[in-house]
């Protein structure tokens, strides 16, 4: 039986599932359509790209060959920092409808905060938010400095962050800052980039549940009431990673986890990111 996904409401009333499907890394058209026919059988809906992904194109291919109306699915992309800017954001836009073979979409976010297009980036955003191109705007990787400094001139606050969290960056006191301004929360890289897997603390607790450690970690993930878009091409995984709503950590157990906090990123510091410009 398909597990019912508990939805998030957004600022702005939009809902998102709590979890959804990642695809970075995926770029071969047959691995797309096997790997988003899987999903989509196991009753995945929410999909998460990125320009910087270069699989817009094979994305928008499978999902029009999917049968699923397009109204049943919740589709999100990146600006790229490449595109940053206030007319090059609105440019790289088109594009990403015209790949993804849509005419909105229903999440469009900042990848990265870039010192020299900060505001111009977020203005074009807000545009493509006002002409309905996007039904939610929001940004990624945004520490606490970037949102009090976008504050002061932007028009729409972001409605979502995503960012790298998992039990090794727990993001404790940034949570805490987006909860208390109603700026809803998505995990990328829960899994660690597989790390998970091997750690006893969490091999342990799946034990009691029959459940495997990646499984324990996406439920740590939801009982924090994080959006969480894992990615897996292999079909067991895929579905093994919906199967997590039939089991409940206790709070021990999710103390315990977030003890496994060491500050450890598998991606780039934000701040380093901004200060550079790019990667």
């Amino acid at each position: 039986m398909t597990p019912l996904i508990k939805k998030i409401s957004l600022s702005n009333s939009v809902s998102i599932e709590q979890l959804g499907f990642g695809t970075f890394k995926i770029v071969d058209q047959q691995e797309a359509n096997n790997a988003i026919m899987t999903a989509l059988n196991d009753g995945y809906r929410s999909f998460d790209t990125a320009q910087l992904y270069n699989n817009e194109k094979i994305l928008g291919e499978a999902f029009a060959n999917s049968g699923v109306a397009r109204q049943d699915l919740f589709l999100t992309t990146k600006v790229s920092n490449l595109n940053q800017g206030y007319e090059l954001t609105l440019k790289s836009v088109e594009q990403s409808l015209k790949d993804l073979q849509t005419d909105y979409l229903d999440l469009f976010l900042v990848h990265w905060p870039l010192k020299n297009h900060f505001f111009d980036t977020w203005k074009a955003l807000e545009k493509i938010y006002e002409t309905k191109m996007a039904r939610v705007i929001g940004v990624c990787n945004f520490h606490q400095s970037h949102f009090e400094l976008l504050k002061t001139k932007a028009n729409i606050k972001p409605m979502i962050n995503q960012i790298e969290i998992h039990p090794y960056l727990v993001q404790k006191e940034l949570i805490e800052y987006l909860n208390k301004e109603q700026i809803a929360i998505e995990a990328w890289s829960p899994l660690a980039r597989g790390r998970v897997v091997d750690e006893p603390l969490l091999i342990n607790i799946g034990k009691k549940y029959q459940k495997s450690a990646s499984q324990v970690t996406l439920r740590w993930h939801v009982q924090k009431d994080l959006i969480v878009i894992p990615k897996s091409v292999n079909p067991k995984r895929i579905a093994e990673n919906r199967q997590i709503f039939d089991f409940e950590l206790t709070e021990d157990e999710m103390l315990q986890i977030d003890s496994l906090n060491e500050n450890f990123r598998t991606g780039p510091n934000p701040d380093d990111v901004y200060q550079k410009n790019g990667f």
